[in-house]
């Protein structure tokens, strides 16, 4: 069984990811004085007297708002109530009780879900301000002071939830879940492709760029296994970071590919490559994570029968740095070849987890260096006396050396490609570590 499924719901700026924050023990939501920060669901996890249960952050609701973005926010605020066994729903002593909060209550009461009413901003210790009593009018029952910037009430608030969940049953082994971070410039369709392989609506889509300013994890089960998307703010150029809600977004994408598995880098068909792609692939690359390219919007594009491998011979010299990524043509919109795309996700996976035993390295090592000899320098050769793996996630090899200065590069890459080769390592860096016998571990 899953976990039981909270819901943190309110208008906006009344202190939902701060509490979010405050309730999971971490930074993972944005926080800013500014309405409307959070868009989309964040899930995190939380934990209360040895009872865990997931948590889930929503953008403020305006309930007559006809703005898009904001009437997006609503479906998916809407979705998370819908989805939950309780709900936290969050409301502002200093401003006291608005219209907006008694929309929000009506539209809480017909969800048919146990709701807990959190007077936030409550930052005094002792009885609570006069304007606590008016929020009894919401109907929701009894409210509970808190204070989410200094933790007062939460405990009492925690308590409150427990007794709605339903009761906890032993949950089954899930077996290996595979993490992955769609990582891709602005509008390329990364919120597009997790809403089409979860299918459901996620995500906020929209073709306005920057939409998506939050992580969002979207776990899937299919016949090739269990998958864990991570769905980011799209990556701009620091000098396009104008505003600090743009750069927690930059900050929590590149916090999302470190914690993935493998980094699906999405590319604009209809666009092309461009500098920012490959910055954008940089940041998987370095973090030695299974990369995949996935060209996206394919259908949108005019073809004949050598367009695709033109335009993969293009991009192969335009991540000449990433060689090892495979490159594949998709269409979100459509769902062409996401079967293949799962396909490469679990190999790409499986690559960059891959151990390799220290017999078996240095009998390829030996049969490498018979078929190409160890470069030499005034005579002296290189010797390799033996490699050994450190380390996986990515693939990392220690190669223990006569001369660190003799072991060329263009000879290391050798071993490289003849590693890949036998293993399959598709998808992922290699890492390789070079010693002198007698150095010491870093």
């Amino acid at each position: 069984m899953s976990r039981p499924i909270v819901a943190i719901v309110g208008r906006p700026n009344v202190g939902k990811s701060t509490l979010f924050n405050k309730l999971i023990g971490q930074r993972l939501s944005i926080v800013e004085d500014t309405p409307g920060v959070t868009r989309d669901r964040i899930f995190g996890e939380c934990e209360w007297k040895n009872r865990k249960f997931s948590l889930v952050d929503t953008g403020g609701i305006e309930p007559e708002s006809k703005d898009i973005i904001l009437s997006q926010m609503r479906t998916q605020a809407q979705i998370a109530i819908d989805s939950a066994d309780c709900i936290i729903f969050v409301t502002d002593v200093r401003t006291g009780m608005v219209a907006t909060d008694l929309n929000i209550a009506q539209m809480l009461q017909r969800s048919n879900v146990p709701v807990i009413v959190c007077v936030n901003k409550c930052d005094t210790l002792g009885d609570p301000p006069a304007d606590f009593y008016e929020f009894y009018n919401l109907g929701l029952g009894d409210p509970i002071q808190v204070s989410s910037v200094h933790g007062h009430g939460t405990g009492d608030l925690l308590d409150a939830v427990l007794e709605h969940l339903p009761e906890e049953k032993e949950e089954e082994d899930e077996g290996e879940i595979i993490k992955v971070a769609v990582i891709g410039k602005p509008n390329v369709g990364k919120s597009s492709l997790v809403n089409r392989v979860s299918g459901e609506n996620r995500c906020i889509v929209s073709n306005i760029a920057g939409t998506t300013r939050d992580a969002v994890d979207t776990t899937i089960e299919n016949k090739y296994g269990v998958f864990t998307f991570i769905d980011t703010a799209g990556l701009r150029r620091k000098s396009k970071v104008e505003d600090s809600i743009e750069h927690y977004s930059n900050l929590r994408a590149e916090m999302a590919v470190d914690r993935a598995d493998v980094c699906v880098i999405l590319i604009d068909a209809t666009v092309g490559f461009t500098e920012q792609d490959s910055k954008v692939a940089g940041i998987a690359h370095e973090a030695g994570k299974g990369c995949i390219i996935a060209v996206n919007k394919w259908d949108a594009v005019e073809k004949d029968d050598k367009t695709m491998q033109e335009y993969k011979t293009k991009l192969e010299k335009d991540f000449s740095f990433m060689s090892y990524a495979p490159i594949i043509f998709i269409s979100a919109q459509t769902g062409q070849r996401l079967d293949r795309l799962f396909e490469l996700i679990h190999k790409v996976a499986s690559s960059n987890a891959m151990r390799i035993t220290t017999g078996t390295l240095n009998d390829i090592l030996a049969q490498a260096t018979a078929r190409v000899q160890p470069p030499t320098d005034k005579g002296k050769r290189l010797k390799i006396y033996y490699m050994t793996q450190a380390s996986t996630r990515p693939p990392t090899f220690i190669c223990f050396v006569n001369s660190k200065e003799l072991f060329h590069f263009s000879y290391q890459r050798y071993l490289e490609n003849r590693i890949r080769e036998i293993f399959s390592l598709e998808g992922t860096p290699v890492r390789m570590i070079v010693r002198e016998r007698g150095d010491k571990a870093d």
